[in-house]
């Protein structure tokens, strides 16, 4: 099945993470767009984003404003959600920075100070 196949070729662990981000970009009909989303999970070179309320095309870059740091995506993959109009969609990050969340994603102990100081909300 090709949807499991994704999952045996990642290369770096995830980590559950849920940050409310502004994201920016084009979507699958040519238009312009910019509306509030959420991280599901973090890793050093991408992410999984939730709540995207329109189509989008593999292979388009996107913008993602997180405070005040603004993230150039490459979308790899988009998902449907049953039973309502919203998608997940897999972000490949196009440059490597150490900590482009403002956070370690090298210990499991960030975990918990990414849920408290992720409730401030969206620069």
């Amino acid at each position: 099945m090709p949807s499991s196949a994704g999952a045996n070729r990642r290369r770096q662990g995830r980590t559950k993470v849920v940050l409310p981000v502004r994201v920016r970009g084009t979507d699958a009909a040519g238009a312009s767009f910019e509306e509030l989303a959420h991280t599901l999970d973090l890793t050093p070179a991408g992410t999984r984003l939730g709540a995207i309320r329109r189509q989008l095309k593999t292979l388009d870059r996107i913008t993602i404003l997180y405070h005040q740091r603004r993230m150039e995506f490459t979308i790899m993959w988009t998902r449907p959600l049953a039973g309502n109009s919203e998608y997940q969609v897999g972000l490949q990050a196009l440059s490597q920075e150490r900590e482009p969340w403002g956070i370690s994603l090298a210990n499991s102990g960030a975990r918990a100070a990414i849920t408290t100081s992720a409730v401030s909300g969206v620069a």
